[in-house]
């Protein structure tokens, strides 16, 4: 049986590949800094290099970070993400030199200009926690000259009910639930109008276990390259109740979204037989329930 170790499984995206991992026949070590995972922080190279030394696992997966664009983060991201993804590739290179190693990027370290982006856009470090998502994405290309099959994927916006509080398609979900209970009473948001894409992290994790699987090693851009906006995100919640989202949705004066569009253009990893299976209504429906779909992707 092959071996994976998933750092940062404590996650949405973690959470499914673990789940499709598992269903194929893969002895999946999971870590993380709390939970039921094994407890293995990701920015201490000792605990990294033990783990990969002891397990020598045929695939390893960086999914750790501190996933918040806020100033305040900015050592927890460094720690998190960049230092993380340094320690993996340098003890995967000391022990499990074969093995294939997914470092995961977003979508917020590029430029982005409201154009779809892809994976050879520029990067752009407008936030301490795009700063640390190009330091991995640099560390990655190094240690692929050094022989390692490295393979990077830029992941945009993705939602499961396992998203946590602070987001907003959660936010949504959760105030959709209390107003259909009747413990609420009215939804407070901002730019209506902000158009992201809402995939679900299972068809997620399924495209990364699809780029892993490349004999070419390779970067890709993980999205739908469908765009939504928070409005239609909203309205899909609601009607997932039965209600009518304008008698309940209230703007906030002065909003200032950090953009108005960010969306994928997921032409590579389209190439290579992936593209996102759940639509909006039914992931909406599925986060306002608070049910994980018995699924872990791709139907």
């Amino acid at each position: 049986m092959s071996k994976a170790i998933i750092f940062g499984a404590g996650g949405q995206t973690g959470y499914y590949l673990s789940r499709l991992l598992s269903d194929r026949g893969v002895h999946v070590v999971k870590t993380s800094l709390h939970g039921s995972d094994v407890p293995v922080d990701v920015a201490c190279f000792s605990a990294v290099e033990n783990l990969i030394g002891r397990c020598q696992p045929a695939m390893l997966f960086h999914l750790a970070s501190k996933s918040t664009t806020q100033h305040d983060a900015v050592f927890d991201n460094h720690a998190a993400i960049a230092t993380g993804a340094l320690n993996i590739l340098e003890a995967a290179r000391r022990h499990a030199p074969q093995a294939r190693i997914f470092i995961a990027g977003s979508g917020l370290q590029f430029v982005n200009t409201g154009e779809p982006i892809a994976e050879d856009a520029p990067f752009e470090a407008s936030s301490p926690y795009a700063v640390a998502r190009i330091s991995a994405a640099y560390a990655a290309r190094y240690y692929r000259k050094r022989g390692l099959a490295v393979y990077v994927g830029y992941l945009f916006h993705h939602e499961s009910p396992r998203r946590p509080p602070q987001y907003v398609s959660q936010q949504v979900a959760q105030a959709v639930r209390a107003i259909a209970a009747g413990r609420k009473q009215r939804l407070d948001i901002g730019d209506l109008t902000v158009r992201r894409e809402w995939t679900f992290a299972g068809d997620v994790a399924e495209a990364i276990a699809i780029l892993t699987q490349q004999d070419r090693v390779m970067e890709a851009v993980i999205g739908s390259g469908q765009g939504y906006t928070i409005e239609q995100w909203i309205e899909a919640c609601f009607s997932s109740v039965q209600l009518d989202w304008k008698r309940y949705v209230h703007t906030i004066p002065g909003f200032q979204p950090d953009y108005q569009r960010l969306v994928s253009n997921p032409g590579r990893i389209f190439s290579l037989g992936w593209k996102p299976f759940m639509p909006l209504g039914e992931l909406a429906g599925l986060m306002v329930a608070g049910a994980t779909p018995s699924r872990h992707a791709g139907g």
